[in-house]
């Protein structure tokens, strides 16, 4: 038996999904961090047009980052070996965090 291959039978297989898992609900906290401080920034000082839009689409995204994340943690965990992450969540993941990014710096700029 090769030494990669004596690796992986000592390895624990519960290790890699629960970082997996930890890290889904570290991004979903960043995320709704991010998205409350976004939402106070729309309604400070009277609150434009713009600033509200953006807000609103800080929150939209917000919901899509969750979503995909808790269909995540679910897979995860099922136990035994998960499933890898599909593509479509994954470009929906880093489209809605990148869209929030965008918005909270359209934010900033406007305040």
């Amino acid at each position: 038996m090769s030494g990669a291959a004596a690796g992986e039978a000592e390895r624990d297989p519960g290790l890699q999904p629960e970082r997996t898992r930890l890290a889904w609900r570290r991004t979903t906290l960043s995320s709704t961090v991010v998205t409350v401080l976004a939402g106070k920034a729309a309604l400070a000082g009277g609150g434009s047009v713009a600033a509200g839009a953006a807000g609103a689409v800080c929150c939209a995204c917000w919901v899509g980052v969750l979503v995909v994340a808790h269909r995540r943690i679910r897979a995860l965990a099922g136990g035994g070996l998960p499933e890898g992450l599909v593509p479509p969540y994954a470009a929906v993941a880093v489209v809605c965090l990148a869209v929030t990014v965008v918005a909270g710096a359209v934010l900033v700029l406007l305040g």
